[in-house]
């Protein structure tokens, strides 16, 4: 999310012809045309936020400039030429981590390192898929995931842990899009 992507097709010579078709999961179709016989591109319902990357007569591809989860969906790029027809099909499924959290949360003392239980939290917010959390030197941990509108999960992570001595932990976020790990000082 945020970045930009290039969708490669690769071009042909003696190429009359270009189409990229895109269909996103939400949303309307939108399509990229180029017919070299006029030199001449046409764009149908496409956001501002996509265009040729180079010029189509050299370098077909496709470029969006900054990733969302609007744009998810098959891409084909057709080419036309008179040594046939050619199609490079591709499907962009959108990683997104947003952030991850961790603190000491909420203890059932008032000393959360000298005995009793020890409530840390890590949240990963708005993930795409839902991450995973674990914990360094896990004793119990619970759960918790709540889902949005846009399909990303946060995910909420809270270590139960039963220690006279703990002074710190690490809770581990793994996901696609990149791992990331946290300390959390008692």
């Amino acid at each position: 999310v945020g970045n930009s992507f290039v969708f490669a097709c690769p071009p042909r010579s003696n190429m009359t012809m270009v189409t990229w078709k895109i269909n996103p999961k939400a949303g309307g179709h939108c399509t990229l045309g180029y017919r070299a016989d006029q030199n001449k591109t046409d764009r149908t319902n496409c956001s501002d936020g996509m265009d040729w990357k180079f010029r189509p007569d050299q370098n077909p591809a496709l470029e969006i400039w900054k990733v969302g989860i609007a744009h998810e969906g098959d891409y084909t790029c057709e080419l036309v030429g008179t040594d046939g027809n050619f199609h490079e099909v591709y499907q962009l499924t959108v990683l997104v981590l947003q952030r991850t959290v961790a603190g000491p949360g909420h203890t059932k003392l008032l000393s959360p390192c000298t005995g009793g239980s020890v409530l840390p939290v890590c949240e990963a917010a708005a993930g795409k898929p839902a991450a995973q959390i674990s914990w360094v030197l896990e004793s119990n941990s619970t759960l918790e995931e709540e889902g949005h509108d846009d399909g990303t999960v946060t995910v909420l992570s809270k270590l139960t842990a039963y220690s006279t001595n703990m002074t710190h932990t690490t809770c581990i976020v793994f996901h696609p899009a990149g791992n990331q790990s946290k300390s959390i000082t008692c």
